[in-house]
Order: structure tokens, then C-alpha cells, then sequence
């Protein structure tokens, strides 16, 4: 087992499917689809939804290139580091199998991937399901087979089966300068909340014991639909994230919520952490702490007040894991400006703290704006918060030596168990490891340890 790396990229991570493939009742080989999934969790479920629909008409899915009639490319278009990953793996899929369409959020510029790759075989852009699935149709015809096409309730799914994501929207109603989301996914269109808190309950039915609730804007559920009344269990219920939240605590499963802005009505999430309804723990994108920063942004330039509404959280959910992303190097960014960054990280105490590096996008309005920041500044201010992010984390985690914390386990090998505590989300935060006495463990047990030693980013530990 080796360290969770501490600047993971879940932009840049991909992930391979497992194999479907079964022997037909007549014989005849099922038509075969590979998938390579890129980008992140919304990405991931994205995929899961295509993979299902496919599966549903017949399709198997294979884990590998050769194996597969076609492949599926799910890319992410966010930065334009990620769109050179998203080039690579179409590449790669050319080579190895030859025959590929792609969809994600770069296939809402298909110029763009058919200029570098002309050959493939259809561009969609994200969640167009309906036309990726034609595409699937015109270079894989279905042949269904009805006495072994059938498909379990859960679906598909591309994590392990302990964890899933659920979303519960797309889209965004922000304009930061420096995205282009919006242009790509379209404004906010939030599920109904019954949908969701069903999907929620079939996957705990399915033995589920974490949700991991993404979109792309979670504080801003419901906003489009006037957080309208649903149907649920005999009475009703608010398309609003506190309602959700409340309802999906309910279902037994540990309850994780993702991209949270710091409106006012999160302060009503903090008591159902408080009650352990849900996890204590909120990854808030504040992405910057300078007024006149996050102005250029076309953010909220709240920094004092967001400092406030931390200490207020705190004071009602002590053991709140705080996560959050950064951008250093924005245009215009000085010292100073960079320097009450700093200075903002170390009086909130972030657990967990992500940076980037100011990366211009074909698209954003950020791009036009005056005093770009030199490449290796930019790489110095990186630096600079990283060590200072890293001594938080070491520090705050050096204090959790000697507790007993409950942990879910993730993987177990000869080695030992690969865990994560509530702090924790899946391959973006940290790792609690069991090196004795973990034999009897497997993934998805929630067990409780005593910790033992603690690192920058993990932690160490044995049962309880």
C-alpha cells in the first residue's frame, strides 16, 4: 500500500470498467463496449448512466481495449491540462481499438477533438445520453438477448460497491470568469427530490453504505424547481439540500456532501451533522480569500464573513472537516493579495486544502483580463500555500493520535486495510491504514480504531 498522493487530480483520473461479458443463448458473441471515464465524480456518474442504458439493451461491457467493439471516451474539458489528458486518451483508444466515440464535457467543442483526432467516430457533449447511445447504435448495432439481458436494479456502477456518488443536478448559475461549466452543462436543472432520495434508498438496499452527494452547485439544489414539493414515504417533501440531506440521513448510510458555496441556509446543514444525520464534513470551493480576487472572479468577496460563518459552524459541529480548493496565480494576483491568502488559510484551519495553478481556458472571460501572472511566480505562490496547507494538515492530524475515530474500509490486501475516516472522501483526501489484526476485515465494513501514528495526509491505526 503506498500514501494517498496529496495533489491527486480527480480532472486527470480515469477509470476502466469491469467485464460484463457472458456466452449467448444461441451461442453468438454479445456486441462489446469499453469505456475509459475521465473527469470528475459528476463525470463518473455520467458514465455509469451510459453503461446502464447500454447494458439494458444487451450491451456487455469490456474492461479492455481488444475485447471491445467500440469505446467510449468520457473527457473532461475543465482545464486545458485536462484537455491534453482528454487528447491523450483518445489517442490511446485510436491505437489500441480503433473505433471510438467520444462525450464529456470537450465534446461540447468537437472541432477541437476532430481537428486532433478526425478519425473518430462521434462527438457528444456531457450528459447528451440520448445521442451517445445513437452513436453506440450506428457503429455497434444492438443484438438483445432476453433470456440473460436483464439488469439489475443498481445498475452499473464504476465505484466500488460500498460507495457511490448521487447527483442531484446539473448545471450552474454562476459566471466565475475563470469557468466555463456553464457553457458547457448548461445552467442549474436540479432533480425532483423524491427521484433522488429513491435512487439514494435502492443503492443503501444494495448494500451502499456511503453517499457521496455531488453536482455542480449542491447549496443551490432545488433554486429552479422554487423548491417545490415531492411525494416521500406518506408525506412531502422540499426539493431544498437541508430537506434532502435530512431525508438521506435517515436511510442508515453515511451521507457526504460535495461542492457546497457558503450561502447563509448551509448553516442549517450543520445541526443534521451535529446529530449525525450526516457526515461532519463540507468541500466548499472558496477558491480564493482576497476581496478584490475573488471580485475579478465574479465571486462572492465575502472572505471576513466566510471566516465568521466557519468559527459559527464549529460552534455547532465541533469535529466539522472543512475541505476546499484554491486558485493561485489568478490575473492581476500580487503579493499582497497572495499573502491574505495565506493569511486566511491560517486562521480558518482547512483539513483538507486542493490548489491550482491559474490555467487560461479557450472561452473563459478570465482570459482577457490585464497583468497575467509569470509561469514561475505562479509556481513559487504554489509552493508557498501547499507547505503552508500541508503543516495545517499535519498538525490537525498529529492531534488525532491516541482517538478513536470510526473508519470505513475501502480495500484490503496482504499488506493490511486501506480505510478512511469521516474526513475522508474517496481518492481526494486521505487514508487511515491497518497494518495488524485486519485479516478479517473487507470493503465496506465501518469499524472503529484507535490511531497510532499520523502522517502530512494519513493516518495509521488498529481496531478498537
Amino acid at each position: 500500500m503506498s500514501e494517498n498522493p496529496p495533489l491527486l487530480r480527480p480532472d486527470l483520473a480515469r477509470a476502466l470498467v469491469p467485464d460484463t461479458r457472458r456466452a449467448r443463448s444461441d451461442g453468438s458473441r454479445q456486441p462489446t463496449i469499453g469505456m475509459v471515464s475521465l473527469g470528475c465524480p459528476k463525470a463518473l456518474v455520467d458514465s455509469e448512466r451510459i453503461l446502464t442504458r447500454l447494458r439494458a439493451e444487451g450491451y456487455a461491457i469490456s474492461p479492455d481495449y481488444k475485447g471491445a467493439d467500440a469505446v467510449i471516451v468520457n473527457t473532461c474539458g475543465f482545464l486545458d491540462s485536462a484537455k491534453a489528458e482528454s487528447l491523450e486518451a483518445i489517442g490511446e483508444a485510436l491505437q489500441e481499438n480503433g473505433r471510438v466515440i467520444v462525450t464529456g464535457c470537450l465534446g461540447a467543442e468537437p472541432e477541437y477533438i476532430t481537428g486532433a483526432h478526425p478519425k473518430v467516430l462521434a462527438v457528444t457533449g456531457p450528459h447528451q445520453y440520448e445521442a451517445v447511445l445513437d452513436a453506440v447504435h450506428s457503429a455497434v448495432p444492438p443484438a438483445p438477448d432476453p433470456f440473460i439481458d436483464l439488469l439489475p436494479a443498481t445498475g452499473v456502477s464504476l465505484t466500488p460497491r460500498h460507495y457511490s456518488y448521487l447527483k442531484i443536478s446539473e448545471g450552474c448559475n454562476h459566471a466565475c470568469k475563470f469557468c466555463i461549466i456553464p457553457d458547457m452543462r448548461g445552467k442549474l436543472v436540479s432533480r425532483p427530490a423524491h427521484a433522488i432520495l429513491r435512487e439514494a434508498e435502492k443503492l443503501v438496499e444494495a448494500g451502499v453504505k456511503e453517499l457521496l452527494v455531488i453536482s455542480q452547485d449542491t447549496s443551490a439544489y432545488g433554486v429552479d424547481r422554487k423548491h417545490d414539493l415531492s411525494p416521500w414515504k406518506g408525506a412531502e417533501v422540499r426539493a431544498h439540500i437541508t430537506d434532502l440531506a435530512r431525508e438521506m440521513g435517515k436511510l442508515g448510510a453515511w451521507v457526504r456532501l460535495h461542492y457546497v458555496y457558503p450561502y447563509p441556509h448551509v448553516r442549517q446543514l450543520i445541526p443534521l451533522m451535529a446529530e449525525g444525520l450526516v457526515l461532519p464534513y463540507l468541500d466548499i470551493p472558496f477558491q480564493h480569500a482576497h476581496p478584490d480576487v475573488l471580485r475579478r472572479m465574479a465571486r462572492p468577496a465575502a472572505a471576513a464573513k466566510t471566516l465568521d460563518e466557519i468559527a459559527a459552524w464549529r460552534a455547532i459541529a465541533p469535529d466539522l472537516t472543512l475541505r476546499s480548493t484554491f486558485i493561485v496565480g489568478y490575473p492581476g494576483e500580487t503579493e499582497a493579495e497572495f499573502q491574505t491568502l495565506l493569511d486566511w488559510l491560517d486562521e480558518a484551519q482547512l483539513d483538507r486544502v486542493g490548489c491550482f495553478q491559474y490555467e487560461n481556458v479557450a472561452g473563459a472571460r478570465s482570459n482577457a483580463l490585464p497583468d497575467h501572472v509569470d509561469a514561475d511566480v505562479k509556481q513559487d505562490r504554489f509552493d508557498r500555500f501547499m507547505e503552508k496547507a500541508q503543516a495545517i494538515s499535519e498538525a490537525k492530524l498529529a492531534a488525532k493520535v491516541g482517538k478513536v475515530l470510526e473508519v470505513i474500509v475501502d480495500e484490503v490486501d496482504e499488506d493490511g486495510a486501506t480505510c478512511r475516516t469521516k474526513a475522508d472522501a474517496p481518492e481526494i483526501d486521505g487514508n487511515l491504514f491497518i497494518d495488524e489484526g485486519f485479516e478479517t476485515l473487507k470493503p465496506g465494513d465501518i469499524v472503529k480504531v484507535t490511531v497510532d501514528e499520523a502522517g502530512e495526509y494519513d493516518l495509521w491505526g488498529r481496531l478498537h
